[in-house]
């Protein structure tokens, strides 16, 4: 970002090539780092953080949702065009998922947390982390059709719909199943049955989609308040007092214009209403912070990293539907998070979380940002152009 000396035009030729310049990084630095330091040579598999100095964490536990991430993000680099060799890094991070986490107690569904030698130490079905198994497998799909990886697809598709749908709407925690009941599943499922249709055009997910859309609109978001709660009942309705997170609402704006991509069914005042809430909640970098209250106050200070790569998505939504302003409004928050999180000392890496003095809460650089990284340049490239 422009120092407090320059002058508005220069300010402006900076916002104008920041989709480029952060393009750059991931694939001069980012994409290289995680596919040799973030990549266990030994045992096989995605390393899950690196120190402070971009060293393997080889010895931490392995989230299995972090394994799918990783591998959305060298397929989705492969297929812009990007990464070439990303294709084959997320064929050996997909061959490694299966192997290890893939029913290994011989029940159906994926394992929560893997130990570094491949072993289990978490045998939990999470939706959370199925979500993006499917992510992880429609966009390995979606490079070259692979009818092996579609059969995944169905095979985990069957786990999905007979044991973890819910009767009371959306789906269950895992298996098995828990309290309270969270929005967050049900948005990485949406997400990811929006990136499985455009993969496979199957109105199979249109139609899962759609119940998810339901179940936002009449007990997720409350439109009164302009909120999205976090926490819910066995029946969906909402523990108070209300817990809200920023980040979400602002990732909701985005899988609402996919969802409208898909559908058809026009999302833009729900969109509205849901950015409008979420830039309540900005400290004085203009960053999102990570938690506030049903009243737009500020209940939690720190800022994660993540955040701010779902206001820039939730820009480049409203950009794409012809919002006025909203493009520059993409460009400052890709500014921002370059600023504040990706001027690391290890290139390709990136800062997780502030706190309200702007002090780093965290030593680690986690592999799990990434995903959250990548697609909001990605998304930006598309829609903005460089």
């Amino acid at each position: 970002m422009a120092d407090a000396g320059s002058t508005a035009g220069e300010t402006r030729t900076h916002l104008h090539g920041i989709v480029e310049t952060l393009k750059s990084q991931i694939v001069t630095y980012a994409l290289p780092l995680w596919s040799s330091e973030g990549w266990d040579f030994r045992a096989g598999g995605f390393i899950e953080k690196l120190d402070a100095v971009g060293r393997a964490d080889a010895d931490a536990p392995r989230r299995v949702r972090v394994q799918a991430r990783q591998i959305y993000c060298f397929a989705k680099a492969a297929q812009l065009g990007w990464y070439p060799q990303g294709a084959e890094i997320a064929r050996k991070g997909l061959d490694y998922m299966l192997a290890k986490a893939k029913a290994p107690d011989g029940k159906p569904g994926f394992v929560h947390i893997l130990a570094p030698d491949g072993s289990v130490l978490n045998p939990l079905r999470d939706t959370y982390d199925h979500a993006f198994v499917l992510l992880a497998l429609a966009t390995v799909y979606q490079m070259d059709r692979d009818a092996k990886v579609r059969a995944e697809i169905d095979e985990l598709m069957q786990f999905i719909d007979t044991q973890l749908r819910s009767p009371d709407g959306g789906y269950l925690e895992g298996v098995p199943a828990s309290m309270p009941r969270r929005q967050n599943p049900q948005m990485h499922l949406l997400e990811a049955f929006i990136a499985a249709f455009d993969a496979t055009h199957d109105q199979a997910f249109q139609a899962r989609a759609g119940d998810l859309f339901g179940l936002f609109s009449s007990n997720l978001f409350d439109a009164k308040k302009g909120v999205l709660g976090e926490y819910f009942e066995q029946d969906w309705s909402r523990i108070e007092p209300v817990s809200v997170e920023p980040g979400h609402q602002a990732e909701w704006v985005w899988l609402l214009k996919g969802f409208e991509r898909i559908t058809g069914c026009p999302t833009g005042k729900q969109r509205a209403a849901l950015l409008e809430s979420a830039l309540r909640y900005r400290d004085a970098t203009g960053c999102l912070v990570d938690e506030g209250d049903a009243q737009g106050n500020i209940v939690k200070a720190t800022r994660r990293c993540w955040p701010q790569t779902e206001i820039i998505k939730a820009f480049v939504a409203q950009a794409e539907s012809g919002v006025q302003g909203a493009a520059e409004e993409a460009r400052a928050a890709l500014t921002r998070l370059d600023k504040y999180y990706l001027q690391h000392p290890v290139k390709g890496g990136w800062y997780d979380q502030f706190d309200g003095e702007g002090r780093s809460l965290v030593d680690a650089i986690p592999a799990s940002s990434f995903y959250h990284i990548l697609c909001a340049v990605a998304e930006a490239e598309r829609v903005l152009g460089a």
